[in-house]
């Protein structure tokens, strides 16, 4: 019963992200299916991925959770109770250790890939935020007033914390860099890898809040989405000259660059999900509506899907959307 509730449910979704985003009226994205995510209530954050397993680990903020999905079989396997308003969710693959910043305490939890079973606790002082693995085994969190803090995967010890002005939110490790949005300081924050030092401050004119963050073109471009106004925003890596700004969708909270189409997408609080080219000229393509504050998304180019988090709202249960990028 549940796979047909499921592919009826798939069915109707498909018929209504059909409609027409381009000159030859084809689709951008298709919903594939709606993976329900159990009794979880209140806002929904960031995503991560484990391939190996195709799981998806969904940090439930306002429930206080982590859930746990098996996107081969396309249902919940588990919910990780007891965190502390669960904000960025990270996988780290060769400790197979998952890394969860909680805002509320401050603390980052760490559960065994295996078992989910308890595996560590870091407790870097206060709103634990966005984390940022990568393939060399380094693990990059912000928090508090402005730090990034890079922990050694294998030992998991804390090698350093970087200063910032501010808070950070979203923020990407490129090869030699490091790009920070810092939104209460009306800025991004370029720090060297090599120093961990900031070198560098970049401001846009007349564009503030500042929160989703992408890199393009092989980190030569920075993409970022300022919400007030509501712009994207594409700066060059090597200096931060401003390369375009449009007009995007409200209460952007995530942005991919999709290598393989040379698209952007935006999903938004709005309910919306805005689908750019990735060119210097950066013009919409096509919008996609969703859900109220379906903000935060996860695209999987491995398995060729944007995942979107969906809350709990109007007597419909929290879900991942599993969105399939045409063509």
């Amino acid at each position: 019963m549940w796979r047909t509730a499921l592919s009826v449910s798939a069915a109707l979704a498909y018929l209504a992200f059909t409609t027409p985003s381009r000159a030859d009226n084809a689709p951008l994205l298709v919903l594939e299916a709606k993976i329900p995510l159990g009794p979880v209530s209140g806002r929904i954050d960031h995503m991560a991925i484990d391939l190996a397993r195709q799981r998806l680990f969904v940090a439930e903020l306002g429930n206080d959770s982590l859930g746990v999905v098996d996107l081969a079989a396309g249902k919940l396997l588990q919910t990780v109770t007891g965190l502390n308003e669960p904000q960025g969710v990270g996988y780290e693959k060769s400790s197979d250790t998952i890394y969860v910043a909680n805002a509320r305490d401050g603390s980052v939890r760490l559960l065994a890939g295996a078992t989910l079973s308890p595996a560590g606790r870091l407790d870097l002082g206060s709103d634990a935020d966005n984390i940022r693995i990568d393939a060399g085994g380094e693990v990059v969190i912000g928090h508090s007033d402005g730090t990034l803090t890079v922990i050694e995967a294998a030992s998991r010890k804390r090698l350093t914390d970087i200063a910032l002005a501010a808070h950070p939110e979203g923020f990407q490790l490129g090869s030699r860099q490091i790009f920070v949005n810092t939104p209460d300081a009306r800025a991004i924050a370029v720090i060297d890898r090599a120093t961990q030092k900031q070198t560098g401050t970049w401001h846009v004119p007349n564009a503030r809040s500042n929160f989703p963050m992408a890199l393009d073109r092989d980190g030569s471009r920075v993409l970022v989405v300022f919400r007030s106004p509501p712009l994207l925003v594409t700066l060059d890596a090597a200096d931060g000259r401003v390369i375009s700004r449009v007009p995007v969708c409200g209460d952007a909270d995530d942005l991919f660059a999709d290598v393989k189409r040379q698209l952007i997408y935006v999903s938004c609080g709005e309910g919306v999900i805005d689908i750019f080219t990735a060119d210097d000229t950066t013009v919409r393509r096509g919008r996609v509506a969703t859900a109220s504050g379906a903000r935060t998304s996860l695209l999987v180019p491995e398995l060729d899907r944007l995942y979107l988090a969906v809350r709990a709202s109007g007597g419909e249960p929290a879900a991942i959307w599993v969105l399939r990028p045409l063509p």
